[in-house]
């Protein structure tokens, strides 16, 4: 996986610049309004969420067709309105697999994307800025290796990494079910962080710098810096978040005595 990313960043300077800068800069701002306010606009989440996760399943599982890509997003997103519950701890335990996959494969990533890259990264070989419908097709050509290079690394997984990943997803799940708040917040501040790293990542290559490599040197500083952040924006959520329900709270269950003079108010401004 590592390799397919490098050679991306390597090749990435022949690419258009719109190619870069305009998804670097959705990323982030998409990537700040879910990391700090995602659980308070969560309905609105679920819906782009299932429409996201419903395309995705309709290009890559049903076909490169957009008929299917727009009815596979419809169905999903209609589907995880009514079923949030479920998808937020469904959506907990892929998003704890998914990092423990990361962690646990990093050292298993070496060789096998070899045959994959040469078709990828020979697009990019000119040396001459290439156009905006050509810079799409390299970098779907990239995306494809990226996932081919995810396939064989899951293939090449340990016993005892599957029972990892199990257990923890396991575990994860039942956490979603019964603290729904929480791995809300969680999953909104983890999704909101991995949209900001990617952002800011498009971003810097357009700049001319190499932030793969610098990343992959610090691994474990960004692996810092991507826990607190995470952390940040869960408790951030939670406190907002729980002020307005208790405000909610609070007026819900206020006395007739308490509610009498905003009555009196109201209607002696009414004669």
């Amino acid at each position: 996986m590592l390799e397919v990313l490098q050679n991306f960043q390597s090749d990435s300077g022949v690419l258009s610049p719109i190619v870069l800068v305009v998804p670097g800069l959705i990323a982030v701002v998409i990537g700040l309004f879910v990391w700090l306010g995602g659980l308070g606009f969560r309905k609105l989440l679920f819906a782009l969420l299932g429409v996201i996760i419903g395309a995705t399943l309709g290009f890559f599982v049903i076909g490169q067709n957009i008929v299917a890509v727009v009815i596979s997003a419809a169905v999903v997103a209609v589907i995880t309105m009514f079923f949030q519950r479920l998808l937020i701890a469904v959506l907990t335990a892929v998003l704890v697999a998914a990092i423990a996959f990361a962690i646990l494969a990093r050292a298993n990533v070496g060789e096998a994307t070899e045959t994959r890259q040469e078709h990828s990264a020979g697009i990019l070989r000119s040396g001459e800025t290439l156009s905006i419908g050509a810079s799409i097709e390299a970098t779907k050509a990239y995306a494809v290796d990226f996932g081919e290079a995810i396939r064989q690394a899951f293939s090449r997984m340990r016993i005892y990494q599957w029972l990892i990943m199990a257990a923890l997803a396991a575990i994860c799940f039942v956490v979603g079910i019964f603290l729904w708040r929480l791995s809300t917040a969680f999953c909104c501040a983890t999704m909101g962080t991995m949209l900001i790293f990617t952002g800011m990542v498009l971003l810097l290559l357009y700049k001319g710098s190499e932030p793969i490599t610098k990343i992959d040197s610090k691994a474990p500083f960004y692996a810092g810096v991507f826990v607190v952040m995470t952390a940040f924006g869960t408790v951030e959520q939670l406190l907002l978040y729980r002020s307005k329900s208790r405000h909610l709270k609070r007026k819900a269950k206020a006395t007739p005595e308490e509610q009498e003079p905003e009555k009196t108010k109201q209607s002696w401004r009414t004669t």
